[in-house]
């Protein structure tokens, strides 16, 4: 293999592909990184085995060839090179890697390209077509939702429905539930339902906003994979297994109070209340109060730690219906609040024990977030 690179294109990709190399592996090739010629370009892979990355960098090539060396040994020493020509090369019959970039050189000890684990292809499954910047900001605002232990592990990913021309993403973790629809390019020829892992989609989102091309997005049920292909990279991962639980019974389909409210100042609110909430089990407490004749309706947030003190925040509000009265979690607050787009929301509830439904106003209408009560002493 004999390929020249430019410095700074070569350390681009390897930082992409690097966020799916195994930190801890049990297989020593997962810490490596695949270098291999493909169609005049060089292509970058790494795998942890639960997904993999892979980056196509332009390049001159003299030479076909391959090798698979380790991650972040290149990686470091790439990332500290002038911005510079890099040349790559392999002798043949050799598991050596020779990196030169002006007056710098290195010698790399590798293992050839059959060492390195198989990728998936996913290629002779369903075929579904999504805006990149639709898609990236549907991924930030589920994502956060979905489980971060294990006990039940489909929990841990997110639920993905293709229906017709829309894609609905959900996310929940028993304490709250996020959903959002995504329009698609095309719509799918037929409908299917996966669970990816939170973990890849936060991994794909991290690759998005330079990509200005729709996503292909390309699953095998089957096989329990899914290829997501962008302009110069790839995604493969594997599907969770297991029915993903029918979140749409924890949707309320009604309400007795609903607050609209600016979302940044609900969001200054909830964190000014955190900090005294950290001592006190996180609970943040709501008081809605109507407006009477043309005033406007009250907010009161609070919190309290019995040592340590209290605090209150007053916001005007747009309140409809009736006063109410519930406590949340504030760092479920904070979490959705702090990935909408818009300047109001509404707060639906009913009563303490039942959860509450935040929803952005205006054009962003497609997405929905519930959260679940704490139980306090009024």
């Amino acid at each position: 293999m004999q390929v020249t690179v430019l410095q700074e294109n070569l350390n681009k990709g390897l930082t992409m592909v690097g966020r799916a190399v195994a930190t801890r592996p049990t297989l020593p090739i997962t810490s490596h990184v695949l270098l291999r010629t493909d169609q005049g370009r060089l292509k970058l892979v790494a795998t942890n085995l639960e997904i993999a990355l892979s980056a196509w960098v332009g390049a001159k090539v003299d030479g076909e060839g391959s090798i698979a060396v380790p991650a972040r040994l290149l990686s470091e020493f790439v990332a500290s090179l002038p911005n510079d020509r890099v040349e790559l090369t392999v002798a043949p019959d050799s598991r050596q890697l020779e990196v030169r970039c002006a007056r710098f050189q290195a010698r790399i000890a590798g293992q050839s390209e059959e060492e390195f684990p198989p990728i998936p292809t996913a290629g002779d499954g369903a075929a579904a077509i999504v805006d990149a910047e639709g898609l990236r900001r549907a991924i930030r605002q589920v994502e956060f939702a979905a489980a971060v232990d294990d006990t039940r592990p489909v929990l841990t990913g997110v639920f993905a429905r293709f229906e017709e021309g829309e894609l609905t993403l959900a996310a929940a973790d028993g304490f709250r539930l996020s959903v959002r629809q995504v329009p698609l390019v095309a719509p799918v020829s037929e409908p299917m339902t996966l669970t990816i892992p939170a973990a890849a989609l936060r991994e794909l989102s991290r690759l998005l906003p330079e990509q200005e091309e729709p996503v292909e997005l390309m699953a095998n049920a089957t096989r329990g994979e899914i290829r997501l292909r962008l302009k110069n990279a790839e995604m493969v991962s594997k599907l969770l297994q297991g029915t993903y639980p029918n979140y749409t019974n924890l949707i309320p389909k009604s309400y007795t109070s609903r607050v609209t409210m600016n979302v940044a100042d609900f969001l200054r609110a909830i964190r000014s209340a955190a900090v005294f909430a950290r001592d006190g089990s996180g609970i943040v407490r709501l008081v809605v109060e109507p407006g009477e004749d043309l005033a406007p309706g009250r907010l009161t947030v609070s919190a309290r730690a019995e040592e340590v003190g209290e605090n209150t925040v007053e916001l005007d509000v747009l309140v409809e219906g009736e006063g109410a009265k519930i406590a949340f979690n504030s760092k479920y607050l904070s979490d959705v609040l702090s990935v909408l787009d818009t300047e109001q929301l509404s707060l639906e509830t009913t009563s303490p024990s039942s959860p509450g439904l935040l929803r952005p106003t205006g054009s962003e209408d497609n997405y929905t977030h519930v959260v679940m009560p704490m139980f306090v002493q009024w």
